[in-house]
C-alpha cells in the first residue's frame, strides 16, 4: 500500500489564523463523560487528546462555562481554578505532542435535570419548554425530563459574562482558541429555533433581529475578550436533534452570518443538513474560513466523503466525529487510505481509560 499523502486535499497544510496546521483533520467535539464529579477534567483526558495530536486542530467536547450552563453530570467544566488546572494538563500534553486544540463551550440552557447538576436546580432556557424526555441521571438511571425555566433578561447577561469569564480561562489553561457550541440543541441553538425560543421580549422571535439578538451579543463579546483570530462559532442549521423544530433555517443564518462576518473570527463549523445544504448555502456569505461537519446524523465520515467538500470548495478544513474515537492516528491512517476501525458502542460513555485511550494505531512496520 503506497501513500497517498500527496494526492488528498486532506492532508494539505493550512494556515488557520495564528496557527499553522499540518493538515485539514480536525477532530470534532464529542462529549465521552471522562471529568470528575466537580467537573475537573480526569488525566486520562489529556492521554486522550495527545494521542490524537496529528489531528490539523482538536476541538474537546463540549466544556460548561458555569454551573449554571451544566447540562449533565461528570460534564467537564472551565469555571474554577481546578478546572484550569485539569485542563492545563490536557493542552500541555497535547503541545508537547506536536498539536494544537480549542476549548468548545457548551452551554446547556435546557438541556439538564437537577440530579444533573451541581446546582441541583431547573435548567432554564430561552423559554420554558422542555426537552424529549427521558434522560440519563447520574445514578445510572433515567428520569423524565425536566421543564426548564424561562431565563431572565440578568439571567441572559449572566450567561454571556460566563462564557466571557471561561474563554478567558481556556486561554489561561493554554488552549489555542476557543469554540462557542450554537449547534446540537444548546443554547444558542435555542434561541435561533422555532420552537425552543417562545418569549415575548427583545430576546424573542417577534423580529428576526430579536431572534437574533443573544447569539450576536454572545460572540461580540467573547470576540472582544479573547480576539476575534482565537474564535470559532459552531453551527447546526436544521438540525433535529432532541427536538429541535427550525421550519426555514435559510434567513435566520443567512442573516446571523451577515451580522458576524465582519467580526474576524477564526472560523465557522457548519454541520451540513439533509433537508438543508447548509454548506452549499451559507459559504459563499462566510468570507472567514469554515470546516465542514457532513457526519452528524449520517453515515460516518471517511476519507472521500471528507474529501468531498474541499474538493468543492464548500469548506476548508473537514472534522470527522467517530472516526477519531477509533482512530487515534486518523490522518496518519488518511494518508495511505487505511481501513478504518470503528468504534466500540459499550465504553462510548464511561470514565476511564477503557473505550476511551486503548484503540490502537496503525502497527509501526506500516
Amino acid at each position: 500500500m503506497t501513500s497517498t499523502a500527496t494526492t488528498s486535499p486532506l492532508l494539505t497544510p493550512y494556515r488557520l489564523g495564528a496557527l499553522d496546521l499540518p493538515n485539514r483533520v480536525v477532530m470534532a467535539p464529542m462529549t465521552r463523560y471522562r471529568a470528575a464529579e466537580d467537573g475537573t477534567p480526569l488525566p486520562v483526558v489529556a492521554e486522550h487528546y495527545a494521542q490524537r495530536a496529528s489531528a490539523g486542530l482538536i476541538i474537546t467536547e463540549g466544556i460548561w462555562p458555569s454551573r449554571r450552563g451544566q447540562s449533565g453530570w461528570r460534564l467537564p467544566g472551565l469555571e474554577t481554578p481546578a478546572h484550569v488546572a485539569g485542563w492545563r494538563a490536557a493542552t500541555e500534553a497535547v503541545h508537547a505532542a506536536g498539536g494544537r486544540i480549542v476549548a468548545q463551550l457548551m452551554h446547556g440552557g435546557r438541556q439538564g435535570h437537577p440530579l444533573n447538576r451541581l446546582l441541583g436546580d431547573l435548567p432554564a432556557g430561552p423559554s420554558a419548554v422542555p426537552a424529549p424526555g427521558p434522560v440519563h441521571v447520574r445514578d445510572g438511571g433515567k428520569a423524565d425530563a425536566v421543564t426548564p425555566r424561562e431565563m431572565t433578561r440578568d439571567e441572559i447577561r449572566q450567561a454571556v459574562t460566563d462564557h466571557v469569564d471561561a474563554a478567558r480561562n481556556a486561554l489561561a489553561a493554554g488552549f489555542d482558541a476557543v469554540e462557542l457550541h450554537g449547534a446540537n440543541s444548546y443554547l444558542i441553538h435555542q434561541f435561533l429555533a422555532d420552537n425552543t425560543n417562545l418569549r415575548t421580549d427583545e430576546y424573542g422571535p417577534r423580529t428576526l433581529a430579536d431572534r437574533l439578538r443573544f447569539p450576536i451579543e454572545l460572540v461580540t463579546a467573547v470576540a472582544e475578550a479573547v480576539g476575534p483570530d482565537r474564535l470559532g462559532l459552531r453551527l447546526s442549521p436544521g438540525n433535529p436533534q432532541f427536538g429541535m423544530a427550525e421550519a426555514d433555517p435559510a434567513p435566520v443564518y443567512r442573516a446571523l452570518l451577515a451580522e458576524l462576518d465582519g467580526l474576524g473570527l477564526a472560523y465557522l463549523h457548519l454541520t451540513d443538513n439533509d433537508d438543508y445544504p447548509a454548506l452549499v448555502d451559507l459559504r459563499p456569505r462566510w468570507s472567514g474560513p469554515v470546516i465542514a461537519n457532513v457526519g452528524e446524523n449520517r453515515a460516518a465520515t471517511d476519507r472521500s466523503r471528507g474529501e468531498a467538500p474541499l474538493t468543492a470548495a464548500l469548506a476548508d478544513l473537514v472534522s470527522y466525529g467517530r472516526a477519531f474515537i477509533a482512530n487515534p492516528d486518523l490522518p496518519e491512517r488518511l494518508a495511505v487510505d487505511a481501513p478504518l476501525a470503528t468504534v466500540d458502542p459499550t465504553h462510548l460513555y464511561g470514565h476511564g481509560a477503557v473505550g476511551y485511550t486503548d484503540y490502537p494505531r496503525l502497527p509501526e512496520s506500516r
